[in-house]
């Protein structure tokens, strides 16, 4: 490997590693998609993500706040409403989204197919 090659899986490396701090775990790109629907109140919200917890949900939401991908609305009540909402950025995600659905599909239908899987 030369250094021109060892200097270009460094920074492939780097990026990757920045790019999945901000987006890792299972929620985050699905909360994500569901938001790409429209604003959402947060039990709605949780209902259209199946399997996360409450708890969960909260966390991820400020995350995916605090990285500008979605805002939250705080409409005074009573009863206080907190709505959910992806930012334009989020929509610089859809080639990723598009590109992980297509190879999850195929992944799934290999699987499905009962293709052996390397060790």
């Amino acid at each position: 490997m030369t250094k021109r090659d060892s200097a270009e899986c460094v920074q492939t490396m780097q990026a990757l590693r920045h790019a999945l701090l901000v987006v890792n775990g299972k929620w985050k790109l699905q909360i994500i998609v569901a938001l790409h629907s429209g604003a959402r109140h947060f039990r709605g919200l949780e209902r259209s993500v199946p399997g996360i917890s409450t708890k969960v949900l909260a966390k991820e939401l400020k995350d995916l706040e605090a990285h500008q991908f979605i805002t939250r609305t705080v409409h005074p009540g009573p009863p206080v409403v907190v709505e959910y909402e992806a930012l334009p950025y989020a929509r610089s995600l859809d080639p990723v989204i598009e590109v992980l659905k297509a190879w999850g599909l195929q992944h799934q239908q290999r699987l499905e197919a009962g293709a052996v899987l390397p060790e």
